[in-house]
């Protein structure tokens, strides 16, 4: 199973007055593991960027002024999506400022269902308590301290980890990916994995009839044989 994890950065809250995506991230999982395989790209809003939206990213026109135009990467992008699902935080927004896009280009909307709504989930799981990415960190004890500023690429990281939390833990497929003692998020594990042993021991399934049969066997193999000697 492919997911891929993802975050956009922007120049504000509304495509339909005009704000543009800035940045865009995604981190490929297969089977809740990631594979080492990411999407980042920069994107030149082709407008200016208000001041509040640079103080959440810090991202200015002068940097992306030499980036390519959203329609020139937008194949990359969906070809490295596809059709799989996309987890995001607070996926309607997302959602919203990729279709805008794709709308200017006549291009096919990504479909809602494609989308699993990390916001959505933690709410559900923390009802009345704060869920931000921040929060949330917090609260699975994630390391989110390079987090300066909002980042599509590192937010689309640490969200892959919360999200992991999110369905039960950062080792879903039961501990079965744990190698040198280290679970998928880095963190150091120490694991018992000794069998054992039996309170009482088995009887034996061997009769004291089939012991002997088989002793009378390798006499007549005579003195020359290797098994008497072991």
């Amino acid at each position: 199973m492919r997911e891929i994890v993802m975050d956009t950065e922007t120049t504000g809250l509304d495509p339909f007055t005009g704000d543009r995506i800035v940045e865009i991230g995604g981190v490929e999982l297969i089977n809740h593991l990631p594979t080492g395989r990411v999407y980042h790209q920069y994107i030149n809003p082709e407008r200016d960027m208000p001041v509040e939206a640079y103080n959440v990213h810090g991202l200015s026109i002068e940097f992306l002024s030499d980036k390519p135009v959203f329609h020139k990467i937008a194949q990359e992008f969906l070809d490295f999506v596809g059709s799989d699902k996309l987890v995001i935080h607070n996926a309607p927004f997302d959602m919203k400022f990729l279709n805008a896009e794709f709308e200017r280009m006549n291009l096919p909307k990504l479909p809602m269902s494609q989308a699993i709504d990390t916001l959505d989930m933690a709410r559900r799981r923390f009802p009345g308590a704060q869920n931000t990415l921040d929060a949330l960190c917090r609260r699975f004890g994630i390391d989110n301290s390079a987090r300066e500023k909002h980042g599509a690429l590192l937010d689309s990281e640490i969200l892959a980890e919360v999200y992991l939390e999110l369905i039960g833990g950062r080792q879903p497929d039961f501990a079965l990916n744990v190698v040198a003692g280290t679970d998928i998020s880095g963190s150091s594990q120490t694991q018992d994995w000794t069998v054992p042993s039996r309170p009482k021991k088995l009887p034996p399934r061997i009769t004291e009839a089939e012991k002997q049969a088989h002793a009378d066997f390798i006499a007549k193999l005579g003195d020359e044989t290797l098994w008497p000697k072991g």
